[in-house]
């Protein structure tokens, strides 16, 4: 039998070799050729030649329109490699539509309808009604706490301990006394209400939220929808100097290229949002409750904001509805999914920061890491495990003493404000805060009777897991900012960052502040807001032009 390239070049040569043998045969009268001379010495025409043979490896049709000789190095084969390149374009077809349609799918993270009401959820449809609310307070209320202030039993604390023992007895009997004979409670009450608030119903729990308009807009302006997620154990009046800075800014000396309409919902569980009644309520769960109260207030795209908490419920909520969160502005980011290159870079990034995307102010940060990392997280997370474990067991504690819980708040606005000031018998505090302030704050705690559901929280997110979640190995494509402060608990640097969030479009370093930003530092945090809005503002008109 032929090789194949052979019986390839036979075929061609049989219909030449049958045609010289139709010349060379004699004709009628032995002559040979087609010229041959019939009876009567005429020429007689020669007899039809018989049609050429079929070729025994005709071509596929697909391989018909390639030159000559390329059909005939494919004639023997061509069957086996045009099997090999359907084979190929199939596979080629099936992985794009498996990136397009299927990957597509699973990077959305998908939204929790689930009831959080007390008992089973009824059949009617739910009351969808939002209600004017403000805070309010009785003397029997009052009369109350200043009972508990007055029984409190202080220990004394170890000489020159300042607050590296946690809050220091000394300066927590100050306070006390100041919450008891100067602090105005019912004043502030009238503060927190000069914004607007609201409540209304969505999967069985009432949800608290600030709803601030512009005071007025220029002519050819809108406001931007703006949504701003609290922490722990901050509430919504971390955000009550920010606010009159986005929605009014140019009552405040800054640009009012871009005003605000700011909502700041209570997460569930926190201050006047009533508490989820059972187990699960994670911050996927948060975001989904918060994603459908901006579409119930008609915004179907606005912004995001948020630090502590609010950096996760402001991820996962660009990661259920990124086609309605146009940017994602973040205070606090943290990578829950260590690659390979990130501990590399712990180990070498301090030598070779280049290599690992590391700035100066980087190195500066996090090294050395034993100190500023790790060292760092083990002394600022004890409360993390207690609360990831048995909330409910220090939490009774806390939600019965004033002075128990203002303990347990104060000391984390001392130490996350900035870590030096643990070295200082008053804790710092009053450097950056105003004891109305501070105290304002805890006492949304005490009213509301928040702290256990707000403790919990820990453990519906951190005890299913760190890492190991569906949002957690998703990544963020919406535009985001970053604004890192200096003394904030972890930092954590862009080419860490953008392992998670793809398309980080402002990434700045700030001069000062730490984990309570917006409190500390309003001014900056409402200029970063800016520039990062108006940025995704800019590139977003770009895309429209070039359409």
């Amino acid at each position: 039998m032929p090789r194949c390239g052979a019986r390839a070049h036979w075929c061609r040569r049989d219909e030449t070799r049958r045609d010289e043998a139709d010349a060379a045969s004699p004709g009628p009268g032995g002559a040979r050729g087609h010229g041959a001379a019939g009876p009567g010495g005429g020429e007689e025409p020669a007899p039809p030649r018989p049609a050429p043979r079929p070729c025994p490896c005709p071509l596929p049709a697909a391989a018909r329109t390639l030159p000559g000789r390329w059909r005939c190095w494919l004639r023997p084969s061509a069957p086996r490699v045009i099997l090999l390149l359907e084979i190929l374009l199939t596979l080629a077809f099936a992985a794009t539509a498996y990136l397009y349609f299927f990957r597509k799918k699973e990077e959305t993270l998908p939204i929790e309808d689930r009831w959080w009401g007390s008992g089973q959820k009824p059949d009617s449809e739910e009351d969808a009604t939002i209600h004017p609310f403000k805070v309010e307070t009785t003397d029997e209320e009052l009369n109350d706490l200043f009972r508990r202030l007055d029984q409190a039993r202080f220990t004394e604390p170890l000489e020159d301990s300042c607050f590296c023992y946690g809050i220091n007895s000394v300066y927590l009997r100050k306070v006390v006394s100041y919450w008891r004979n100067q602090f105005n409670w019912k004043k502030q009450v009238e503060v927190l209400n000069k914004f607007p608030q609201f409540k209304t119903k969505i999967d069985g729990i009432s949800v608290h939220f600030l709803h601030v308009k512009p005071p007025h807009l220029p002519e050819g302006h809108s406001a931007k929808p703006l949504l701003m997620v609290h922490g722990w154990p901050g509430s919504f009046y971390e955000f009550y100097k920010v606010i009159p800075l986005l929605t009014d800014p140019a009552g405040h000396g800054l640009s009012d290229e871009h005003i605000f309409e700011v909502i700041c919902p209570s997460i569930p569980g926190y201050g006047f949002s009533e508490a989820p009644h059972k187990k699960g309520f994670d911050s996927v769960c948060a975001a989904s409750i918060f994603y459908k109260l901006m579409l119930r207030l008609g915004f179907h795209e606005f912004y995001a904001q948020g630090g502590d908490w609010g950096w996760l419920i402001g991820t996962n909520l660009a990661q259920i509805a990124p086609n309605h969160v146009k940017g994602l502005h973040l205070n606090l980011v943290s990578v829950l999914n260590m690659r390979f290159t990130q501990l590399l870079s712990i180990l070498l990034g301090r030598y070779f920061p280049g290599l690992f995307g590391f700035q100066k102010e980087d190195v500066k940060r996090m090294f050395p890491f034993l100190k500023k990392g790790l060292y760092k997280m083990l002394m600022e997370s004890g409360y993390a495990h207690i609360q990831a474990t048995k909330p409910d067991t220090v939490g009774c504690g806390l939600n019965d003493s004033p002075v128990g819980l203002a303990a347990y708040i104060l000391e984390k606005f001392s130490t996350w404000t900035d870590p030096e000031y643990r070295k200082l018998e008053d804790g710092g505090l009053e450097r950056k805060y105003t004891l109305d302030d501070l105290l304002t704050n805890v006492m949304i705690y005490w009213v509301s009777g928040c702290m256990i559901s707000a403790m919990r929280f820990y453990k519906e997110n951190i005890g299913k897991g760190i890492g190991t979640q569906k949002h957690a190995k998703l990544p963020v494509r919406v535009p985001t900012g970053v604004a890192s402060f200096p003394n904030e608990v972890m930092h954590t640097p862009r080419s860490w960052a953008q392992k998670k969030y793809t398309n980080i479009i402002t990434f700045n370093f700030m001069p000062q502040g730490g984990h309570f930003a917006a409190f500390e530092e309003p001014e900056l945090m409402a200029a970063d807001i800016q520039q990062f809005v108006g940025k995704v503002e800019r590139e977003e008109c770009w895309r429209e032009m070039r359409k």
